[in-house]
């Protein structure tokens, strides 16, 4: 396994950059996940930015799932688009929010809802 370090801590990711243990991320895991992506190099991760990822992550808690990607925008008040202004790729917010690896399964359901 490899590990992702930030501000002097390190948390364990997959070989694809996907957070190994679901209850290591937070805010600061999201913004060297981010980094890693290389989304801070467009801007930072602003409030918007991770409203999404927070909602991103309580649906999954709730559902086991992926939302619908228009649900996402919706919920945290955000134009219809706000995920791919945002991240350009639901597959990237995903990993930044720290949730496991897609399956392939999900990963059909995603691109077929953009």
């Amino acid at each position: 396994m490899a590990y992702l370090e930030y501000e002097g801590n390190r948390v364990e990711v997959d070989g694809d950059g996907y957070l190994v243990r679901f209850e290591d991320w937070n805010e600061k895991v999201a913004g060297a996940l981010a980094e890693r992506e290389g989304i801070l190099k467009q801007c930072p991760l602003t409030e918007e930015r991770l409203n999404i990822l927070k909602f991103m992550r309580e649906y999954y808690i709730k559902f086991n799932s992926f939302p619908i990607v228009p649900a996402v925008c919706k919920n945290v008040h955000q134009p219809k688009n706000c995920l791919s202004e945002q991240f350009l790729d639901p597959i990237q917010a995903w990993k930044i929010a720290g949730l496991p690896k897609p399956t392939t399964e999900v990963l059909a359901h995603i691109h077929l809802k953009r």
